[in-house]
């Protein structure tokens, strides 16, 4: 049986794209997903992390973090479907199903975070959302696995059940679409180029701050018409590129970055009387 990597102290700015967090005092590494539900089970209060694209961990640490990251199998079944374990990358998932000649995934291209992170929040781009392709996704509740079906999750906007639940994401079963690799690949190119064209992919940040609070209004948008865009707090800066990313321009904290958020929240309510919700998730 595959067992699981202990480290201790680990700090947690290794293990996020925005570079900040302070140690996790235990820091878990399972090498399968039997490794992974044995984790859970001996550390029930412990923060799970894929790629940690998405977080922002605490100056002070955290007492246990379980990473998904070893956990990254993908496979093809004979009806099409393609199934993955929770820590594979969105890219690795991507150029899988391009291979086979699988369409849908195209606008995930590019995205930075893992399948069991993009389940959790619904991650999406360019008019798709990853909820749209899952058929089931397999859990362990804390005391059983169980497969919910796509119905089951209440995916909505960056939601689903999971975040009102403890269940613990193992792995995901995608229904997608037989088209030419050419043309696939060729899509996934093109969704690539407008993420570096739009996108301060040369700086740590966690992606899109906010979620769009209405289909007509635009974070990003809205920050910059309100000449935030280059303001700074400590080494967090609101991104001149996109001003809908904050991005840690040199020894940010954790700290600083909730600071700025909470500065643009506030900024946008006296503006524009609306109430931004992160995207991000803060711990």
């Amino acid at each position: 049986m595959k067992l699981c990597k202990f480290t201790f102290n680990e700090p947690l700015s290794l293990h996020t794209s925005m570079k900040v967090g302070g140690p996790a005092k235990i820091f878990a590494r399972p090498q399968s997903i039997d490794s992974l539900i044995c984790c859970y089970k001996q550390l029930p209060h412990s923060k799970i992390l894929g790629k940690g694209t998405n977080v922002i961990a605490p100056d002070e640490g955290v007492e246990a973090v379980i990473t998904t990251l070893d956990l990254k199998r993908i496979y093809l079944l004979e009806d099409g479907k393609v199934v993955c374990e929770a820590g594979t990358l969105l890219n690795s998932l991507c150029k899988f199903a391009c291979q086979y000649g699988l369409s849908g995934l195209e606008f995930a291209y590019g995205i930075p975070g893992t399948v069991g992170g993009a389940v959790y929040m619904n991650a999406g781009a360019f008019g798709g959302e990853i909820g749209q392709l899952v058929d089931f996704v397999e859990v362990f509740d804390g005391e059983k696995v169980l497969t919910l079906q796509r119905d089951e999750l209440e995916f909505s906007y960056r939601k689903s059940i999971f975040q009102k639940t403890n269940w613990l994401i193992l792995k995901v079963g995608f229904r997608l679409k037989f088209d030419d690799p050419k043309q696939i690949a060729k899509r996934m190119g093109e969704i690539y180029k407008k993420r570096l064209q739009t996108q301060p992919l040369d700086l740590p940040s966690a992606g899109s701050v906010f979620k769009r609070p209405k289909p007509d209004f635009y974070v990003g948008k809205a920050v910059e018409s309100l000449g935030l865009k280059g303001l700074r707090i400590g080494g967090a800066e609101i991104s001149k590129k996109h001003a809908g990313f904050i991005v840690n321009v040199g020894n940010a904290s954790a700290n600083d970055v909730k600071a700025l958020i909470n500065f643009i929240r506030q900024k946008v309510k006296e503006a524009y009387n609306v109430d931004l919700e992160p995207e991000v998730e803060i711990w």
